[in-house]
């Protein structure tokens, strides 16, 4: 059976339609999560086909975002003085070793960047932090971005290190406190399970080829949800191979079916006129949604292609900008909020942009960055109520499901969330055992 693609924005606890039918933006009726009760979405106002989401004045959404998102000092009474920050590499692996006064320690894994951004982090970054009380997390990333000249480096280069370090300062913090990590961030509970869309990467490959690689993951992994490139990348319309887009999106759905959650991704390969028409071919499939269909950074093609299309588009994985993602939220320049949780800088921060989201029922479905990044995902989806009924899964659960206790599992297409304290892992110093020091 077909779910329409607008059903398909939220998870829904039961869906009951008597055909493979398509339903419009103005047919919609969604849940903001599972259990909760079914809301009618009205017209958005460009077109009597798509959805306009609730409004929320300016005020509003930077009140939600202004709310503290880390509760701690309730957790830890005393301060938790961090003494140092080392960099640490195995094998092709970065990690982050944060340790306070007292011995306690935290680690994070990389995303692959901090190979060429370590002076980032090493000469404007942690300097900062050591010194400082790791409750202050909140506080302290605001401060450091404005210390001397740091905001000047505005963008993924700044914010993947300071991700890195977020990640193992919550991690020690929760090692302290004996809590998960969405217990220190306002959440847990939520979800014990995430559903998850295995993503392909490639574009190297005939429609065929790229069927066939597609199979493959949803066979190896047991997913029920893909999501595949389109275009380019960034190619100003110009496809990877020739016509390779036009036929790949009707092919996915021949050859996978109709149970098969299909989800596009362009990378900014298309012009507004250019993405409508693709968007339309995704329609015809009935995809979940398209991501990122124009330049990332031109919202104004974005909105047209948003307002022109019944399927939601999806958007932010590049911003790094609070202050642009208010604005993407405020004129809904796409359906789904999308930040990155390494480029945008972290859980704290991307917390707060689910936070003005859901003010519009917009879902935030984060995307994410390195084969370990799944598992932050995980965390995030443990403290956001609309997360979409699919979060981004590439690789990963093989190589590091057995540093948690009780191991990472996938279980009828939805991965389990770590529950340990911190990042949940369950031995720190065996993970780094084989972890020698980056000097310089």
């Amino acid at each position: 059976m077909l779910i329409p693609a607008r059903h398909l924005l939220f998870p829904l606890a039961v869906i009951t339609l008597p055909s493979p039918m398509k339903l419009t933006r103005r047919d919609f009726l969604a849940t903001a999560a599972v259990g909760t009760a079914a809301a009618a979405l009205p017209a958005r106002a460009a077109s009597p086909l798509v959805t306009r989401f609730p409004e929320a004045s300016d005020d509003a959404l930077y009140a939600a975002a202004d709310r503290p998102v880390l509760e701690v000092k309730g957790l830890i009474k005393d301060p938790v003085i961090i003494e140092s920050i080392e960099l640490l590499k195995a094998g092709r692996e970065h990690y982050l070793r944060v340790r306070a006064k007292g011995g306690a320690e935290g680690i994070s894994v990389d995303n692959s960047r901090i190979a060429v951004l370590h002076p980032i982090l090493t000469q404007l970054i942690a300097p900062y932090f050591i010194g400082k009380d790791a409750r202050d997390l909140e506080e302290h990333l605001f401060q450091v971005y404005r210390l001397r000249d740091n905001y000047k480096y505005q963008g993924l280069a700044f914010w993947c290190p300071i991700a890195l370090l977020e990640f193992a300062l919550l991690d020690l913090l929760g090692r302290v406190a004996g809590k998960s990590i969405p217990a220190l961030l306002g959440g847990g509970g939520i979800r014990e399970r995430v559903p998850f869309y295995i993503a392909s990467g490639r574009r190297d490959t005939t429609p065929e080829q790229e069927v066939e690689y597609l199979q493959k993951l949803l066979a190896e992994t047991g997913g029920e949800a893909v999501k595949y490139r389109l275009g380019g990348r960034m190619n100003r319309n110009v496809d990877a191979l020739p016509n390779r887009t036009e036929r790949l999106i009707p092919l996915t759905r021949k050859v996978l079916g109709d149970k098969i959650a299909l989800h596009g991704d362009a990378n900014s390969s298309y012009d507004a006129k250019a993405a409508i028409r693709i968007g339309k071919m995704l329609e015809d499939v009935n995809a979940v949604y398209f991501e990122e269909p124009c330049p990332f950074d031109d919202f104004i093609a974005t909105k047209k292609v948003t307002d022109a299309l019944t399927i939601p588009v999806a958007l932010g994985e590049q911003e790094s900008s609070e202050a642009r993602f208010h604005e993407q939220i405020r004129n809904q320049v796409a359906d789904i909020v999308q930040p990155d949780l390494f480029y945008y800088g972290g859980l704290i921060r991307s917390i707060r942009v689910s936070r003005m989201a859901e003010l519009r029922k917009m879902p935030t479905i984060a995307h994410i960055s390195g084969g370990f990044g799944f598992v932050y995902m995980l965390h995030f989806a443990a403290c956001v109520k609309d997360i979409g009924p699919w979060q981004e899964y590439k690789s990963g659960i093989k190589t590091y499901a057995d540093w948690f206790n009780p191991p990472l599992k996938i279980i009828d297409g939805a991965i389990t969330v770590p529950t340990g304290p911190g990042v949940g892992i369950a031995d720190p110093r065996e993970v780094l055992k084989k972890a020698e020091l980056v000097k310089g």
